[in-house]
C-alpha cells in the first residue's frame, strides 16, 4: 500500500490546518484515567478515542489474540462514524506518549483500511504544549456524521502460526520493540512470563526518538532499519511488542523512513507467552 502523505505532522504544520473544514484531531488514550486526562486538557477541538474499548476487542482469554486484539471492522466503522470521520477527513492523532501508544495504533488501523489522510502529531501533546498550541478542557462536539464503511485490514499481519515458523527460520527476522529488560527476561511488568520469542532481535521503540521525544530524521531511521533488515525481504519481517500497540510506533518509523512496512504481529508477546511456545527467558 503506497504512502499518500507523511505519517508524521509537526505542531506548526497542524496550526496551519486549523481552518481546514475536513480536519479531525483525535486524542488517543489508554488506561483507566485516559478519559479523565483528556477532560482535563486536550488540543483545541480534539475528540477522544479509547484504545481499550474502541481500538481493541479485549477478550477474557488473552491467549487468543493477546491483550489488545484488533476490534472488528463493524465496531471500527462505528468508532470512525462517531468521531465524524469521513473518507475525505484529514485525521491528526496524538497521545501523551510521543505517539508511541494509542496514536500509532489508530494510525496503523486507519492506514490499514485505506484512509488516505492520517498523520500522528510528532512529539504528542507535550510538544504541542511546548510550541504553544491551544489547549483546553471544554467538551468538544462532533458535527454531522455519515457512516464510514470499513473493509478488511489491508496492511500486512503475521499470526501465531507464521510467527512460530519465523522463530525457527533464519530467513525471517522478528523485531521485538519492547525495552531491553523485558526482552532479556529480566523484568516483566504486564505479562506472565519474562523473555522473548526465539530468533527475535531487540530494537526498542524508544530508539526511534531523539532526546526531545521527537522522531529521528527519516534518513537516520532508514539507515537504522536497513541495517536491521539486511537482505531479508519485507514479507519475512515481523514486528511485535507486548500487545500489538507500541509495535505500531516502529511501523510508523519505518514508513516515515520511506521503507516498506513489515508485518504486524498483533498478538505479540502477550499471546505467544500464553500458548506454550518456545521462549528465551532470563
Amino acid at each position: 500500500m503506497s504512502r499518500n502523505i507523511s505519517p508524521l505532522i509537526e505542531v506548526k504544520e497542524l496550526s496551519t490546518l486549523s481552518l481546514n473544514k475536513n480536519l479531525v484531531i483525535v486524542h488517543a488514550g489508554n488506561g483507566e484515567d485516559a478519559k479523565s486526562y483528556y477532560n482535563e486538557e486536550h488540543l483545541d477541538g480534539a475528540l477522544f478515542v479509547d484504545l481499550n474499548t474502541q481500538l481493541s476487542d479485549i477478550k477474557q482469554n488473552v491467549s487468543v489474540g493477546g491483550r489488545h486484539p484488533l476490534t472488528s471492522n463493524k465496531l471500527f466503522s462505528k468508532t470512525l462514524t462517531g468521531l465524524g470521520i469521513t473518507k475525505e477527513s484529514h485525521v491528526v492523532i496524538y497521545d501523551d506518549k510521543n505517539g508511541a501508544n494509542a496514536a500509532s495504533r489508530f494510525w496503523w488501523m486507519l492506514r490499514s483500511v485505506g484512509h488516505k489522510k492520517v498523520q500522528v502529531l510528532n512529539g504528542g501533546i507535550q510538544e504541542a504544549k511546548k510550541e504553544g498550541y491551544p489547549i483546553n478542557s471544554k467538551a468538544e462536539t462532533v458535527g454531522k456524521t455519515e457512516v464510514y464503511k470499513v473493509g478488511e485490514w489491508n496492511l500486512p499481519q503475521a499470526h501465531l502460526k507464521e510467527v512460530e515458523t519465523a522463530s525457527q527460520n533464519k530467513n525471517y527476522i522478528i523485531i521485538d520493540v519492547r525495552e531491553s529488560d523485558r526482552y532479556n527476561g529480566l523484568h516483566e511488568p504486564i505479562d506472565l512470563i519474562a523473555g522473548h520469542i526465539p530468533n527475535a532481535v531487540n530494537v526498542p521503540f524508544a530508539s526511534n526518538l531523539d532526546s526531545n521525544g521527537l522522531f529521528m530524521p527519516p534518513n537516520d531511521l532508514k539507515d537504522k532499519y536497513q541495517n536491521v533488515f539486511g537482505n531479508i525481504s519485507t514479507d519475512k519481517i515481523v514486528v511485535h511488542c507486548g500487545s500489538g500497540v507500541t509495535a505500531c510506533h516502529t511501523l510508523l518509523a519505518i514508513d516515515y523512513a520511506g521503507l516498506e512496512m513489515p508485518k504486524l504481529y498483533v498478538g505479540s508477546w502477550s499471546e505467544w507467552s500464553r500458548n506454550n511456545k518456545t521462549m528465551v527467558t532470563g
